[in-house]
Parts: structure tokens; C-alpha cells; sequence
């Protein structure tokens, strides 16, 4: 069994410890803080020590808990911080920003208070002297470019006026509390950080290795910044590559795919780099064999085997790659892809679900070459049955749990080198037609824009557009018109895909709810009085914009057609039973 050493210590104690040596090592995440956070803490700890502002209320046995730190004693015999940096950072910069103000304080109480604070900043001698030269707390953060404000910040205070890292901000930003509170509380001045020093507790967990320091982490709810999944698998790789003499080399490189992955991925949950591998576990659950409808939590999934997988040779090159591969796609390079295959990631760039991306990136890494690129037009052909079938199987079979299964088969079929063709998942034709027939096609439901997204692309001269263009859904036929002249026998037809398009936003808030004759002047360019805009660069809504009249007929029949032609991708792409 692990051991552990927990004791919770008061600020003062746990910092004056003539052993304390707290290192935040190259694997953590840069500090993070700004002025919400600061905020928090300092009217929490003032709330405790000063109750409804009255110095007499405060009672000597009471405790505030500020939280945990977890840590392991390196080979070095330092404290490295796995959990707890970013409050244990702050809380140096609060004891800091005390320190300097007491510095021309004569009375008593001052210069024991500063004394105290002296002994949890600075290394003491055999004599509890202070070495200014060698601080409690050291950080090695590979990717801080600002670390070094930090300790110098610490050392000799905020003497570098130009400098602007989050850690002279914050600083900057408990001075000002400081002055204020000390305008409105002179006499009882000392008496405030005495009260942090001496009543504000944290927990120190130590355990006995990294290992067991990440274990408890991760059953602990932090009330800081919280180190991501991404942030365990690094100190796995770090452990990795230092073993074998690369650990410099590592750290530039997660640096680098860091920022490539902030500049692609913006992820719903946790970190960018949670993205990355996230999709790129689904390339290893393939190469398993792994058809299991359930998936595994991030973390649980690598940690299996002691991080097996974070420790073969090739992961960072493939993990580096895959993020290569992504960022292409967001920047549309034309060096690496063909129009048609550009046209068919902005299409799916508005899929009704992610799971696309995740069978893509197991598609790339299996069939990538040296150069990372793919063969363009075996790429098109299984770009184009993904989309059909995630298209279609979003309205016959809703929700992404239902299309694990299909997918999943399909993960395995690529490593194993077999084509892609969903054949144990066609569909029956007259089952599938009722089902879009029937579907209420609302702005709400993804599906709706994935629809008229792909039916804009049908039409040959459409170009490809950029995907952070803002489009906006359409009602070519307006709702408030509807409501006003009551022109639809059938309402449902406003719903209907018949009556939306795909349109640029700023071209749509133009259009609004005028009537057609109106609209399709917008559609083109031309305003009233003779003036123009730029026209859509939606080609099929220029062509609308050539009718003369939009009414029940008009949307009926557009509405066969975009079903019409998406059944006839169904059977070009062989998914009709």
C-alpha cells in the first residue's frame, strides 16, 4: 500500500518549515490566475479574518480551509507540486505583497509579522536567518515564459516596472488591497496577514512517488485550475523521455503541439490537447479490436498498463501528425488537399454530431504516408460514404449512442486495411424516405443546417467558402410573413428544408422578413434606391433569386428535390439495402 503523509498545517507552518522546497516542475501548466480568482480568495480569507469588517468578532480558535496540495518528494528531495500550484503560487504573492508593506513599519507587530512571512518566502540559515538568494519555491514550467518574473518578483520585489506577466498583475492586484485595507484599518494592520499566517490551513498530501501523487489527484476536487487529462499524460511522457535522455527534446515538443492544438481545437470539454487524444485513442481502441459501444473516460483509457500506450516510441510522432492533419483541415491548405476533398470537410464541418472526426482521424493514421498526406481519391471516396451515412443516420436512427455501433465496426475494419462500406448497416428505402419525410427539419436540430449545407454543395460552381464564415439557416419564405398574411395553407412547409437555405449572415439580417420579390434583390446585391452589396456566394441562392415567385408550390418542390438527390447519394454510395 502507498503511503501518505497528511497533516493539515496552518500557511505558516507548513511554509517556515526549515525543509520546505516546493518545485513545480516542467510538466505543469503555466500559472494561470488572474484577478476573478485573486479576488475570491482575498475576500474569502478577509471575510474569515475580518467578520462583517469587525477586527473584535474574529475568534483565535477558528480555521479557515484554503484547500489542497498534493506532492512527491523528487529525487532531488523537492516538493513537486502535482496538485495545488496555482494557490500555492498565489499565496506567495500575497505573502510577498505584505512583506514589502511593511517594510518602513517600526512597531512591534510589524516586524514580527514580517519576520514570520520572511521565513515562508526565503531558505533560513542554522541561526533562522534569511538567504535572500534561495526561495521556498521554484518552477520549471516548460511552456511559462513568464516563470522567471516570478522568482524575481519573489527575490527582490516588483523593482522591473515594464513587466506585465499575470504574476506581477496579481501581485499588483493584492497591493491595492492591501493599501486599502490598511487606509481603513491602521491600527489593526498586523493584524490580518498575522491571521493568514497563523489561521488559514491548507492540506499537504505527500505521497510516496509521481504515481501515487497523480492517483490522489485525480480523486480530488480542486478548487484552483485543475490539471487537465493532458496534463497527466505529459508528466508520463516527461518520465519517459528523461529516462531516455530526451527530456528537453520532449518539452519543446509539447510546447509546439500545444500551440498547434489551442490554434484547431476548441473542445466543449476539457483542454484542447484532451482533444487530441481523445481522437487519437480512438485509433488505438481500433487497433484492439475494441467494438464496444461504451468508452472509456480519457484518462482511465491510457492509464491502462501502467500507460502503455504513452510509452511507445511513436506516440508523440503520431499525436504530433494527427494535430498536423487537423490544423490543415481548419486551414483549408490547398497544398495538402484537393477542392473536392476541401469541399467535403466543410460540409462535414457541420455534421450533426463529432463522430466523423474521430473515424477520420483513425482513417489518417492508418493510411497516411511519410509526408502525412493521403491518397486524394481514395480520401474523397471514404469522405463521401462517411457523410452519407452519418447524414442519413442522424435522422433514421437519432442520437450519437446509436451510431457508435456502425462507426466503431468500422474504426476496426480501417486498421485491419478493409474498405469502408457500412454493409452491415444498410438501410431499407421506403423505411428511410418516411423517416426524412416525416422529420421536422426546426433550426434547433443539427441535422437541419448538416442538410441544407450539403445540398448547397451539390451545385457544381458552388466555391468553397471559408469555415469561419458566419451562415446563417434561411427562411426563404419568411415566419413573420406567414404570420401576417397567413400566405401557407400548409405552415408546416415553413419548416420545412424546401423553405431554408444556406445564407451569409449578414446578407440574411438584410433580407429579414420582407417578402420574396424583396428578398432575392438582397439575395444578388441590389438595395433600394439603386445601391448594391456583394451578392451571395451560395449558388444555389442566387438561382433562387431568378424565380419570380416563392410560395407553397415552390417550396414543395425543392423540398423533393434536396430528398430526391440525397437518396440518390445513398445509392451511389451503396447504403440502400
Amino acid at each position: 500500500m502507498s503511503k501518505l503523509n497528511v497533516d493539515q498545517k496552518t500557511i505558516n507552518d507548513l511554509f517556515s518549515d526549515k525543509k520546505a522546497d516546493f518545485l513545480i516542475p516542467d510538466y505543469q501548466r503555466p500559472y494561470a490566475w488572474n484577478e476573478e480568482q485573486c479576488q475570491t480568495l482575498w475576500d474569502d480569507i478577509f471575510s474569515f479574518c475580518f467578520p462583517d469588517n469587525n477586527y473584535q468578532a474574529f475568534d483565535e480558535d477558528e480555521e479557515y480551509f484554503l484547500g489542497s496540495i498534493v506532492t512527491f518528494k523528487n529525487e532531488k528531495a523537492k516538493s513537486e507540486v502535482i496538485d495545488g500550484q496555482q494557490r500555492l503560487t498565489t499565496l506567495m504573492l500575497l505573502l510577498r505583497a505584505f512583506y514589502d508593506k511593511f517594510a518602513n513599519m517600526k512597531d512591534t507587530n510589524s516586524i514580527l509579522t514580517r519576520d514570520r512571512i520572511e521565513k515562508c518566502i526565503w531558505k533560513t540559515d542554522a541561526f533562522g536567518t534569511a538567504n535572500k538568494d534561495i526561495l521556498k519555491i521554484d518552477s520549471e514550467v516548460a511552456t511559462d515564459g513568464d516563470k522567471q518574473e516570478f522568482l524575481e518578483l519573489l527575490r527582490i520585489g516588483d523593482k522591473n516596472k515594464t513587466a506585465k506577466s499575470q504574476y506581477v498583475m496579481n501581485y499588483r492586484f493584492f497591493q491595492e488591497k492591501i493599501d486599502s485595507f490598511l487606509q481603513k484599518f491602521p491600527s489593526f494592520f498586523p493584524y490580518l496577514p498575522a491571521r493568514i499566517l497563523g489561521n488559514c490551513i491548507l492540506l499537504p498530501i505527500e505521497a510516496e512517488s509521481q504515481d501515487t501523487a497523480l492517483r490522489i489527484f485525480s480523486t480530488l476536487n480542486d478548487r484552483g485550475l485543475p490539471l487537465s487529462d493532458a496534463d497527466i499524460f505529459k508528466a508520463q511522457f516527461y518520465k519517459y523521455y528523461s529516462a531516455i535522455g530526451q527530456k528537453d527534446d520532449f518539452i519543446s515538443e509539447w510546447k509546439n503541439l500545444e500551440e498547434i492544438t489551442d490554434s484547431v481545437f476548441n473542445s466543449l470539454s476539457g483542454t484542447a490537447m484532451d482533444e487530441l487524444f481523445s481522437r487519437y485513442m480512438y485509433f488505438l481502441r481500433a487497433k484492439e479490436g475494441n467494438k464496444s459501444s461504451t468508452t472509456e473516460a480519457l484518462r482511465k483509457f491510457y492509464e491502462k498498463e501502467k500507460y502503455k500506450y504513452l510509452k511507445q516510441p511513436h506516440a508523440l510522432d503520431e499525436l504530433k501528425a494527427l494535430a498536423l492533419f487537423w490544423k490543415s483541415i481548419a486551414e483549408q491548405d490547398k497544398n495538402k488537399f484537393s477542392d473536392e476533398v476541401l469541399k467535403q470537410f466543410f460540409v462535414l464541418n457541420y455534421a450533426p454530431n463529432s463522430m466523423w472526426q474521430n473515424i477520420t482521424s483513425v482513417y489518417f493514421l492508418k493510411n497516411k504516408n511519410k509526408d502525412g498526406l493521403l491518397s486524394d481519391k481514395e480520401f474523397c471516396a471514404f469522405l463521401s460514404k462517411i457523410t452519407a451515412f452519418i447524414f442519413c443516420w442522424a435522422i433514421t436512427n437519432p442520437g450519437v449512442n446509436a451510431l457508435r455501433t456502425p462507426v466503431y465496426d468500422e474504426m476496426v475494419n480501417i486498421v485491419n486495411d478493409q474498405e469502408v462500406t457500412f454493409g452491415k448497416y444498410k438501410l431499407n428505402l421506403a423505411q428511410a424516405r418516411t423517416a426524412f419525410e416525416n422529420y421536422s427539419f426546426t433550426n434547433q436540430r443539427n441535422i437541419t443546417r448538416s442538410m441544407l449545407t450539403w445540398y448547397a454543395y451539390t451545385f457544381e460552381n458552388q466555391k468553397i467558402l471559408h469555415l469561419t464564415d458566419a451562415l446563417h439557416l434561411e427562411h426563404i419564405y419568411s415566419k413573420k410573413r406567414q404570420q401576417i398574411e397567413q400566405g401557407l395553407a400548409n405552415e408546416a412547409a415553413l419548416e420545412s428544408l424546401g423553405n431554408k437555405v444556406l445564407l451569409e449572415a449578414a446578407i440574411n439580417i438584410r433580407a429579414s422578413d420582407y417578402k420574396f420579390e424583396d428578398k432575392k434583390e438582397i439575395y444578388i446585391g441590389k438595395q433600394r434606391r439603386g445601391s448594391y452589396k456583394e451578392p451571395s456566394c451560395i449558388v444555389e441562392v442566387i438561382e433562387i433569386a431568378s424565380k419570380s415567385h416563392f410560395g407553397e408550390n415552390e417550396i414543395n418542390e425543392r423540398d423533393k428535390e434536396i430528398l430526391d438527390k440525397f437518396f440518390d447519394f445513398l445509392h451511389q454510395e451503396d447504403l440502400i439495402a
